[in-house]
This record gives C-alpha cells, structure tokens and sequence, in this order.
C-alpha cells in the first residue's frame, strides 16, 4: 500500500479514526493488526521475516535483561546480529554476491554453479532490520531496559507509518510513546495533516514530475551528453530528496495525528557547506545509526588519524552498500567516504585559501561559495547512485563534458531542448519551478517552521494556502502511484 495511493487514503483515516474510538488498553492490538495488514498488502508471506525477526530480538532482549555477565549478554546479541543480519544477506545481498563471484570465477576460467535466489527482496528489510538492532545494541549496552511487552515491541517493530522506508527510530524514543495516552487534540492533528500534505505535494507534485526528465536520460544513457546529464542529474538531486523527505513527512504527520512523535529525518540537505555537513542533514536517522553502532564501535576518533579517517571511509562505504547490492551504491558510498576524509584533511587548507582569496571578508558569498561546491560534489555521486550500473555511470561520467557546443534549442512547439534531451515544456518549466520553490521554502525554514508561521497567519490566509497546494495537487500532479524509491532498500 503506497502513501500516495487511493487505498491509504481511505485506509489512514478509518485506522487514526478507530484509534481514538477504541479504549486505551485495546489500542496497540488496532496499531499492530493495521501495520501487519498495510505490509502485507505488499506480500503477505514476507510478513513471517517481521515476525521472525521480532521473536528473535525480543528474545535476545528479554535473555540479556535476565543476566549482567557481559559474556553471556554478547551471546545473545550476536544471536540477534546473526538474524537479522542473516535474512537481510540472504534476501538482499546473496545475489549479488553470487554475480561477483561469478564474474570472479569465470575470469580465472573457473566453473562455478550456484544458482541464483528466485526471492523478491521484501520492502522495507533494511529499515525494520537496522530498527530491530537498535534495541539488542541498546539493551546490550545497558542504555534500555528489555522490553517485557511482546505485543508492543512487535508494534515498535512494525509501526505502519514508518515500516518500509524509515525514519529509524531508536526503542528510547518510541517504545515508551506506545505506552502512553494520547486523546484526540484538534491541533496535533491539523499539525500532523499538514505535514502529511506538504509530503504528499512533494511526492506527487514536485518529485514525480521530475522524474520524466531524469528517467529519460538515465534510462538511455548512451545517447546522451553535457548539458542533458547535468540537468537530469540535478533533477535527480532534487527527485529523490522530494522523494524520500516526502515519505519521511507523511510517516512523521500520520504518527502525529495520533500522538506519536518520529524524529527528524532530513534537515534542509542542499543548504550544506560541506559534505560532512550534507550527511547530519540527510538521511538523519540513518547516518546516525551508522555513528552510534558501527563508526563507535570502530573507535571513532579515539584513536590515531589515520585510523579514524579509515573509520569514517568503512562507514561510508557500508553505509553505500546498505542502500543496495550493487557496484553503482559501493561505489556511491566509497565517493561520499572519499569526500568526507579529503574535507577533514583539507580544512585547513582550504579556510587559509577563502582567507587569502578575500572571500572571509564576504561571508554571505563565502556560504554560497561553499553550498555550490558541496552540492556539485554530491551531484556527482547522485550519477553512481541513479545509474543502473557501473557501466551506465562510467559512460555518463565520459560524456559529461562532451556536447556543450549546443546547449539549448526549440525545436517544435510545446518542446524544449537541452543538449542531447527533448523534452515536453509542461516537464521542463514545472520540473525547473518547483526546484525554485523548494528553495525558498527552505529559505524560509531557516527563519522558523513553516507551519507555525502559517498557524500565526488569518484563517483565511491559511486555507487559502491549504487550498492552494490541494488545487496545485490536483491539477499538475503526477497520479501514477509511482512507489518511492527507498522502498528497493
């Protein structure tokens, strides 16, 4: 069941609805049964790896919470990490494992026979595994009590709003919000279908639509160059921001409207000086999973600078693999781990060259300097990223800065072209509008949350602009229940 998609809009309501009709105590039992039922409406069979999953975590804890000896608490943890870890290598990762081995053997002139996985690769595996993790590590560490609750921790587990594509909550944060009251609240509520509003528009209005021009470039990659592949790249840039922040705001509204609070997934991404600073806006949840559980445990920078910097490589690098099993992601991961230890080599460097360059004395410029180059780099990577394999990458890579010579064309009516892409006017004037838009929201977030400077607003002004995202909605969205991307991780 999509977000954007009739069925969830007749399903969210009837589900928020019966939540506050039903008695407190009985109120878990609706959110579990809803979470199972929007799940399985993907696949029902995948249902049984939640459960497996949730049964063994909730062991691992409940065994952990039942001893202090550090020795046997690792054992059970390790059962939890084997697990987890183990249906997502066999589900996610096994194929592509067997291609590279494959590809390897048959290098050497080797023979190798084992088969393929015929599985699907079930929605949303990576995130509820990482969350299932997050509270072994955490009950492991001493920092959360175990659960006693099977019930409700197979709703932490499988919370609905944000079950297949995050945020990843940790078990300190939402574990306890299911033990508590919450009744209905006019403003919470209006709060949180504003949110999911804003989501939506994101998805269906700006992401969708940029989606024509990326798809079209992206999926001929040979035949085109220069000016086509920067344009698509940063439509991409700003698709799956769209994209992905759109699904964060839906989850984060629709556990609002009931009372429950998610955290923050993506602050502003694109405002970023630098791409250390891109990775504590983007993708929040995430990237901090990977700094409490596996770049600590590493040693962080409780160790020589050499080591540290490596540490902060691996932890890109695994971060590019978790998104998928493919080259294009290592190598995605590898790009952003490559940027972020030369911005801790350089700093600097490059803080002596802004100083003698005059562009200190300029600090708007300076900041603006600053975000361009960081956003051209990670445009760069988004080409690993969006490319359907390395072949495709490197080839648009090649051609990128080939083709200037002619840039931009009209050659029919109703047709804009940009180097090698034609595309239709409608695609390419909204696609470029919308961008512009995005920004001077986020400008404007930069002074305070926008829907507390709508809230102070007349009420007429603030159905006028509810109203407004509805019409815009309606009118150029894109309906063709295209799912969102971070479903595939």
């Amino acid at each position: 069941m999509l977000f954007n998609s009739l069925e969830f809009v007749v399903f969210f309501p009837i589900v928020a609805a019966l939540y506050f009709a039903f008695p407190y105590r009985f109120r878990w039992m609706l959110l579990l049964a809803a979470s199972y039922y929007f799940y399985m409406c993907w696949e029902p069979r995948y249902l049984i790896l939640i459960l497996v999953s949730t049964l063994i975590d909730y062991g691992a804890g409940f065994m952990m919470g039942r001893t202090q000896e550090k020795s046997r608490r690792v054992k059970y943890l390790l059962l939890s990490l084997a697990g987890n870890l183990g249906l997502l290598f066999f589900f996610k990762y096994f194929n592509f494992l067997n291609d590279s081995l494959r590809a390897l053997f048959g290098y050497f002139g080797a023979e190798y026979s084992v088969p393929q996985s015929d599985f699907l690769l079930p929605v949303g595996i990576s995130f509820y595994t990482f969350q299932t993790l997050s509270y072994t590590i955490e009950v492991y560490r001493g920092n959360k009590e175990p659960e006693k609750h099977l019930g409700i921790f197979a709703l932490y587990v499988a919370f609905f709003p944000q079950l297949v594509a995050g945020p990843i909550e940790r078990a300190q944060n939402l574990l306890p919000q299911f033990f508590k009251r919450y009744d209905f609240d006019y403003d919470r509520v209006a709060n949180g279908l504003k949110l999911v509003l804003w989501g939506m528009f994101k998805k269906v209005v700006i992401a969708d639509r940029l989606a024509h021009i990326v798809d079209a470039v992206y999926g001929a990659p040979g035949q085109h160059e220069g000016a086509a592949i920067v344009l698509a790249t940063v439509c991409f840039a700003y698709q799956i921001y769209c994209d992905f922040s759109g699904y964060s705001d839906i989850a984060i509204g629709c556990a609002e409207v009931m009372g429950f609070r998610l955290m923050k997934n993506f602050d502003r991404p694109y405002f970023a000086r630098s791409v250390p600073e891109f990775w504590r806006r983007w993708h929040i949840s995430l990237s901090t999973w990977f700094r409490d559980y596996v770049y600590i445990s590493l040693g962080g920078n409780r160790c020589s600078a050499p080591r540290w910097l490596f540490n902060l490589f691996i932890v890109f690098l695994v971060s590019g693999l978790w998104h998928g099993a493919n080259w294009t992601f290592v190598v995605w991961g590898a790009l952003h781990g490559a940027f972020v230890v030369a911005s801790q080599l350089s700093g600097r460097w490059r803080q002596g060259a802004a100083e003698r360059m005059g562009l200190t004395a300029v600090p708007r410029l300076h900041r603006v300097l600053q975000v361009l180059a960081t956003f051209c780099l990670v445009c760069f990577a988004w080409i690993f990223f969006r490319a359907d394999s390395m072949a495709d990458a490197v080839g648009l890579v090649t051609h990128l800065f080939q083709g200037w010579d002619h840039v931009l064309s009209f050659p029919g009516i109703g047709v804009i072209q940009v180097g090698t892409l034609r595309a239709s006017r409608e695609d390419l004037i909204l696609s470029l509008l919308w961008i512009a838009m995005l920004q001077a929201v986020h400008l404007a977030q930069s002074r305070g949350s926008i829907r507390e400077m709508v809230a102070r607003r007349p009420l007429w002004v603030r159905w006028a602009a509810y109203s407004a995202l509805l019409w815009l909605m309606a009118s150029v969205g894109v309906f063709e229940s295209k799912e969102f991307i971070y479903f595939v991780f």
